[in-house]
């Protein structure tokens, strides 16, 4: 692993500070979008009377902070796209939207168990869990959307997870 992004240095002094105070970024997000703009403020002015790395564009890491800790990651900016009505991954490096009816593949990557770890937090709002026993779900997510995901084949696939999210409910047009 190399030296660490100016992302992730405040990635990790924003999930320390979440844990220290308390705070759940998934059922009280305010509190947390400012101390990540408070962390990033602080980074920003460290950075530049130390060996920090600087960060470039402070609107893009406040929202990719956001989006990895009280959102679903890479995956968020998909979610948040009002365009897209379905989010898919069959695989790691395949990750497919549609957008106004067309499949597209993404370049989106997930890193090594990360669908995985955006599932549990997708789950953990449902109620619902998957695993061997139960190795595949159907949960509604808060907004209406739904979420289908089954743990395949592994010696087939050699991946241990497919999602689909098929966006619908309050904010789109789609009823599920």
């Amino acid at each position: 692993m190399g030296v660490p992004t100016a992302l992730d240095v405040v990635d990790g002094e924003v999930r320390e500070l979440i844990r220290r105070r308390g705070l759940d970024p998934f059922t009280d997000p305010g509190p947390v979008r400012l101390l990540v703009r408070d962390v990033v403020a602080d980074y920003s002015e460290r950075s530049l009377t130390s060996a920090l790395p600087p960060i470039g564009d402070v609107e893009s890491v406040v929202r990719d902070v956001l989006d990895r800790v009280a959102g679903f990651g890479p995956l968020q900016r998909y979610l948040d796209d009002p365009d897209i009505e379905e989010i898919w991954v069959n695989e790691p490096g395949r990750v497919f939207i549609a957008r106004r009816g067309r499949s597209e593949l993404t370049t989106t990557i997930l890193a090594p168990g990360e669908l995985a770890d955006l599932v549990e937090r997708m789950l953990r709002t449902s109620g619902r869990r998957i695993d061997m026993s139960t190795p595949f779900v159907d949960a509604m997510m808060p907004d209406g959307s739904r979420l289908h995901v089954v743990i395949p084949d592994m010696i087939r696939t050699g991946f241990p997870t497919c999602a689909d999210l098929t966006k619908c409910g309050i904010d789109q047009q789609k009823q599920c």
